[in-house]
């Protein structure tokens, strides 16, 4: 397994399998990896002759203060980890290697109307940044599909959007959730979490669960099932910040007919948790 910090290197090195007729699969990371990343990682080498895995905590994707700074490196652990699936190169290139010019001074990709609804109305530009970093992965690892996780399913459509947009010969794809035992979907933030938060964190899926059911059993008043779910959550001691059905297409408000997700938002204590359920 290869450890590429330069953007010429690891170009170099796709170039070159490519050349020799071997398919690339790639899942993009912030590192701090677990279980769902690994799940990522089984379904690259399922498709693909060579498997890449960017390990890059992606400064412009941050909205709160402080949030970037607290994001866990664990670049030895993620490695060993990632030894033991016997990947062929990890991609950790440095802030100054992958933005040359600066974080004021970028290129940016911007995707309209999906970007700035539910999670991109919560934290402005947070998929700008994103998909400007995603891009310009894509540019340095040069793949023919990387594999996305559907725990973040706005940001699953978004990347889907953006390569389609801009005709990049990759095919997107994602792969469901993994959940601990209770049911909390697994996210690198969860060990922010206080033992009491920690308690009480998969009261989210619960309510995704319960909406998803009644939904299922035929209740169509949308608005009244996230009602009753934010006030479920809210009981809980979290602070929601929304809960949407959606179309699981477009995200856009839906028809009866359409195919639904249930995307959600909130906080326990300090730590902001979203998750969603397909119906």
């Amino acid at each position: 397994m290869q450890l590429i910090h330069s953007i010429t290197e690891m170009q170099s090195y796709s170039s070159v399998w490519q050349q020799a007729g071997l398919k690339v699969a790639f899942v993009p990371t912030m590192g701090n990896l677990h279980a769902g990343h690994l799940d990522l990682v089984e379904r690259a080498m399922q498709l693909a002759d060579r498997v890449v895995v960017s390990i890059f905590v992606n400064p412009l994707q941050f909205n709160e203060d402080g949030d970037f700074e607290a994001y866990p490196r664990t670049l030895d652990d993620d490695m060993q980890k990632l030894g033991d699936y016997q990947v062929d190169a990890v991609f950790a290139p440095s802030e100054n290697e992958l933005y040359p010019q600066g974080r004021e001074r970028i290129t940016w990709v911007d995707i309209p109307e999906l970007s700035a609804i539910l999670e991109g109305s919560s934290r402005p530009g947070h998929f700008r940044g994103v998909a400007t970093v995603v891009a310009k992965l894509f540019n340095c690892v040069q793949p023919q599909v990387a594999i996305f996780g559907e725990k973040d399913f706005q940001q699953l459509l978004v990347i889907q959007r953006m390569v389609a947009d801009l005709n990049f010969p990759i095919e997107i794809i994602g792969m469901p959730t993994r959940r601990e035992e209770d049911g909390l979907a697994m996210s690198s933030r969860n060990s922010r979490l206080s033992v009491e938060e920690r308690k009480n964190a998969p009261v989210l899926y619960r309510a995704l669960q319960m909406m998803r059911d009644n939904i299922l059993a035929g209740e169509g008043d949308f608005a009244q099932l996230e009602s009753q779910a934010m006030e479920q959550i809210a009981a809980e001691g979290m602070t929601p910040e929304y809960i949407s059905v959606r179309s699981a297409k477009d995200l856009e408000v839906p028809q009866v007919s359409a195919d639904l997700v249930i995307v959600a938002a909130a906080r326990v204590g300090q730590t902001r948790l979203i998750d969603n359920i397909l119906v």
